[in-house]
């Protein structure tokens, strides 16, 4: 029987969150701050239930990244992935590479931006990535929106059934380190929280 190996990325296999630092990398960390104020208040209104989360990430892409032409935000994707190393877990590629065995398949499944963990996870040996996908014009400039749903809880459960329909043809491990992964952890045959092993 195949095995899929489900990692989360923030967190699971990181020890900060990508997005923010993709963000200091694109932007830099001047302009992060002075956004400070403006991310405490989305912060504050899905804490309020005004907003949702979802909705206020997606309110984050959009201020910083809405304009910009899908090349130069992919090639952006690419230099950050080397920064990625910076704070990566120390045990997290040794984990990964224990499963490098036949018949399994390593997949990363995360909230963030399929586009800066792709070029990691290539260079990883990782087979796949499944997470949040960003809406491209027709011109080829981001629009500043989602295209998918955002990658976490029941939507995790949801991506990987899409890619891998046949249940019961394959063992499925997991790990997480949040309530955005539960879903996943509690579907798999094996889950482990905040467990890198």
């Amino acid at each position: 029987m195949k095995t899929i190996v489900a990692f989360d990325f923030d967190g699971t296999l990181t020890k900060k969150d990508s997005f923010i630092e993709f963000i200091k990398f694109c932007k830099g960390t001047t302009i992060f701050f002075l956004n400070l104020p403006y991310l405490a208040f989305l912060w504050l209104a899905a804490k309020l239930r005004i907003i949702t989360v979802d909705g206020a990430k997606e309110k984050v892409f959009y201020r910083f990244f809405k304009g910009l032409s899908i090349n130069e935000f992919n090639l952006k994707s690419r230099s950050f992935s080397s920064k990625i190393d910076l704070f990566l877990r120390q045990e997290a590629l040794q984990t990964i590479n224990s499963f490098k065995k036949p018949n399994h398949e390593i997949i990363i499944v995360s909230a963030s931006i399929e586009n800066w963990i792709k070029p990691w996870a290539v260079k990883n040996g990782i087979d796949d990535v499944v997470a949040t996908q960003i809406e491209v014009d027709k011109d080829g400039f981001l629009t500043g929106c989602f295209l998918s749903k955002n990658c976490k809880g029941k939507e995790k459960v949801l991506r990987i059934l899409n890619k891998f329909p046949n249940r019961e043809s394959y063992k499925l491990i997991s790990f997480g380190n949040s309530k955005g992964d539960k879903e996943l952890i509690e579907y798999s045959n094996k889950g482990y929280m905040n467990s890198i092993r």
